[in-house]
């Protein structure tokens, strides 16, 4: 079954808390930060891309455009003006109030964790319309990470994500089984 974890994913369940943690620049784990280009509303061209701006409404895509920008690669972490960060498992072109930190080297669970520290760092309430985030606030973030001899540790980051994911996934299973057999019992009267 899709949802049974592994003895390392319940390992890393039941002992996160006693992970050797270490706090680590952006710019010397990923390279400097780059930053998209402004593309006005009436600009756009229609088109299959996404572009992705500031905001949490659509996960940031504020269009879909056909013209011809820097495409960002995959398995990539983009911080928004306001200090939001996610994760991109697709291509995309970004205006230039996102920041994207070039996590495509990771391996794509541990990029997920570490969007969810840059996150953690970045989206305080210390950017806002009067004070932006920029690339150059990306590259001067600090971030905490598991880390083994005082290197971060992306192997135990992807496992303690893989296991997460599988214990959303069963309590989807068993939610949608409790309902299943919730109607069976209301047909069966």
């Amino acid at each position: 079954m899709r949802y049974i974890l592994t003895e390392e994913e319940r390992g890393a369940l039941d002992n996160y808390k006693d992970w050797e943690w270490n706090t680590f620049n952006l710019e010397v784990l990923f390279g400097k930060s780059t930053r998209g280009k402004r593309l006005k509303s009436a600009d756009r061209i229609p088109g299959t891309l996404p572009f992705v701006t500031a905001g949490e409404a659509d996960e940031g895509i504020s269009d879909f455009i056909g013209n011809n920008v820097t495409i960002f690669s995959e398995n990539t972490t983009t911080i928004d003006m306001f200090g939001s960060a996610k994760y991109r498992n697709y291509k995309y072109g970004g205006d230039d109030h996102v920041a994207i930190v070039h996590t495509e080297a990771l391996p794509k669970l541990a990029s997920i964790f570490v969007t969810s520290a840059i996150h953690k760092s970045s989206h305080n309430g210390q950017f806002d319309y009067s004070k932006n985030f920029y690339a150059k606030d990306a590259d001067a973030l600090y971030i905490q990470l598991p880390s083994r001899n005082g290197l971060p540790d992306y192997n135990r980051m992807a496992t303690f994500i893989s296991a997460i994911q599988k214990e959303v996934i069963k309590d989807v299973v068993f939610f949608a089984d409790r309902k299943i057999g919730a109607a069976k019992d209301v047909m069966n009267k």
